[in-house]
């Protein structure tokens, strides 16, 4: 008998499912810390947890992370240099300062229209290798011809050796700024994944496990885990991504809503008969739009582990993520004793970084490039985790917030704190970890918004409910306005929302969480049995889905009845005759349809394909067409091998 083994590493937990190949049934299922910055060692810990006897029978492996997303949406990817070749418009943004325009590139129908500047090109290698991990290279018209792109690849490998992503790599549609954002994006995201993905191929075959390892991608499709290295952008949002899918499976429901509440984020969306709905125009990531399809998905930043905080005497709800009171004091059991001693704060001076439950811990993380004032905070940062009061003791001076933030965004720092998952400790919800830290935490917060522990807890508890219900209706009626949402929410009219599709809950306490969501809306809510791990066994239902458009196009509209040219994502060819043309794009799209779907274990057999062809020409038009679009699907079913 064969099984599935489902991974999701997240921002606070790594879980991992064994599905039976049978009848799909969850025959175990075990939680552990993601470790940092060694992820192997949280992935060897919940494999270890996992049936030994069982997890030997694997031949399918599939993961899923919200790493790469966490990194771009918290602004913690690796730095790159960014090679912009052709009409650029400079006044654009991009999200690296290190970059540069030559001249180069080509015209809509792949001609080269100006040579490349090599040289430029080789003098901002060597300039700023030691500056960036990767780079990123978006030549104009690029998708028509990617000859500049991959030379340009060529020379800064050559003077670098870093890692380069090429924006013809990435996407085939129109649109240089957006290409190139996206090729910046995924260079970030190559150090990230590439560590992520060994850690999980390391462990696998130290196990001498041999089976067929996939990532779930955006979309809900799956990819060899080696192409992940080479296209890691496609990894964002695969954690939502996988609660969708999870959220269908453990529930047996083809059209449903999901809520996933993870440590860092809530994450929302629906699927409708099997289907989840896909952004075609490109996600939009960190504020900067990509060239990526990703499902339709909203994300909030209130998750289990989100910061509260007290300012002005409210109560306020993320965005950053910290370490949970409970589970620091587990692994630093002087936590608790400086909690007990906390001297009263000044109530003038609280925000977010001064707060009475507010620690700071050193990370395992290397510290390069620090400014003057980083180096100074971060010697007195060291061993157990240090409060605010006593970092400004230790310093004979406030603590910048700003650099503060700094040292967390280069992950040198972790913060910890008070979190819902804290509250939910302190109301006997969800005991986990330590309470007694739990507790003093909240004792702490109570007196600053002039309430009791207890109180203050269920009020954090209902704020992240009403959160997580103004996020699903935010989701499914994107047209109305926040006030409208708000009002409904607030509990003040004898009126609610009424969902005809029901709203399945995913993540660690949920059930926490579901009556305060029956009183907030009129649905039906679902808690499913393995909610805690929904998201590896999403990362299992994801399917190989591949979909390749090729254009056809005349080299000429004064002779447009010979010489066109096909453009395929990596090339473009010249071919007299339209029919042998247009046969030649049809067994281009199938071939690398048939390809994807090998890498993912499904063979060719096996894929259910389908072409759709979309002919553009003037009325009476007595030629072949000015342009024809092939788009070839290829769909497999990869937990067939499970079966095998």
């Amino acid at each position: 008998m064969h099984y599935g083994l489902g991974i999701d590493t997240g921002g606070t937990y790594t879980d991992a499912v064994l599905l039976r190949g049978t009848d799909g049934v969850i025959v175990d299922s075990k939680k552990a810390l993601t470790t940092y910055p060694d992820l192997h060692t949280g992935i060897s810990a919940v494999l270890d947890a996992i049936d030994q006897e069982l997890l030997s029978q694997v031949n399918l492996v599939s993961v899923s992370t919200t790493l790469s997303t966490n990194s771009l949406l918290e602004g913690t990817g690796t730095p790159v240099g960014l090679v912009l070749i052709g009409q650029h418009p400079a006044e654009q943004e991009f999200p690296t300062p290190d970059l540069i325009v030559v001249s180069g590139g080509h015209g809509p129908s792949g001609e080269e229209e100006m040579s490349l500047d090599t040289e430029a090109i080789k003098e901002f290698g060597k300039r700023t290798k030691d500056k960036v991990s990767a780079y990123a290279i978006s030549a104009f018209f690029g998708t028509r011809n990617p000859e500049h792109e991959l030379r340009a690849k060529s020379l800064i490998q050559k003077v670098t050796g870093k890692p380069v992503v090429c924006g013809h790599e990435l996407s085939q549609e129109l649109g240089a700024y957006e290409r190139a954002v996206t090729a910046v994006l995924n260079a970030q995201l190559i150090p990230i994944t590439h560590h992520f993905v060994s850690a999980v191929i390391a462990d696998i075959k130290k196990r001498g496990i041999n089976a067929r390892m996939l990532m779930l991608k955006c979309d809900g499709s799956v990819y060899n885990l080696e192409d992940a290295l080479e296209k890691p952008i496609e990894t964002i949002f695969s954690g939502p991504a996988a609660s969708l899918l999870g959220a269908s499976y453990l529930a047996k429901l083809d059209t449903c809503a999901a809520i996933d509440v993870g440590g860092t984020s809530t994450d929302v969306s629906a699927m409708y008969q099997g289907i989840p709905e896909i952004s075609d125009s490109g996600s939009v990531v960190g504020g900067w739009k990509t060239r990526v399809r990703a499902m339709k998905m909203e994300t909030s930043a209130t998750g289990g582990d989100s910061h509260v905080w007290i300012t002005d005497g409210k109560l306020k709800i993320g965005p950053r993520r910290v370490i949970p009171l409970c589970v620091a004091a587990t692994e630093y059991p002087s936590l608790l004793q400086k909690l007990n001693i906390m001297k009263p704060l000044s109530r003038k001076l609280l925000n977010e970084n001064y707060q009475p439950t507010k620690f700071l811990l050193r990370t395992g993380y290397s510290s390069n490039w620090l400014s003057s004032e980083e180096a100074e905070m971060l010697k007195h940062i060291e061993g157990d985790p240090i409060s605010i009061h006593d970092l400004y003791t230790a310093m004979h001076a406030m603590p910048s917030g700003k650099v503060i933030d700094s040292l967390i965004n280069k992950r040198l720092v972790q913060a910890i704190g008070f979190t819902p998952t804290d509250a939910l400790h302190v109301r006997g919800e969800y005991t986990a970890w330590n309470q007694d830290a739990s507790h003093a935490g909240a004792e702490l917060l109570s007196r600053y918004n002039g309430s009791k522990k207890y109180e203050f807890c269920t009020l954090v508890k209902e704020t992240v409910a009403r959160n997580m219900a103004y996020s699903q209706m935010a989701f499914l009626l994107p047209e109305r306005t926040r006030p409208l949402l708000e009002e409904l929410l607030s509990g003040l009219y004898p009126a609610k929302f009424s969902l005809k599709l029901p709203i399945v809950l995913l993540g660690g306490p949920v059930k926490a969480y579901s009556e305060e969501m029956s009183a907030l809306l009129d649905a039906d809510i679902i808690v499913p049995e393995h909610a805690e791990v929904g998201n590896a066994v999403g990362a299992l239902a994801g399917r190989g889905v591949k979909k390749v458009e090729i254009l056809i196009i005349p080299m000429s509209i004064e002779k447009p009845a010979k010489d066109f040219l096909i453009f395929y994502p990596g090339g473009r060819e010249h071919i007299v005759d339209y029919r042998e043309a247009f046969e030649k794009a049809r067994q281009i799209g199938l071939e690398m349809v048939f390809d994807y779907e090998n890498r993912c274990g499904v063979s060719k057999e096996e894929t259910q394909t389908n072409i759709s062809v979309k002919n553009i020409s003037p009325e009476n038009w007595p030629y072949p067409p000015l342009e024809t679009r092939i788009t070839i699907v290829g769909v497999g079913n990869p937990m067939m091998i499970i079966k095998e």
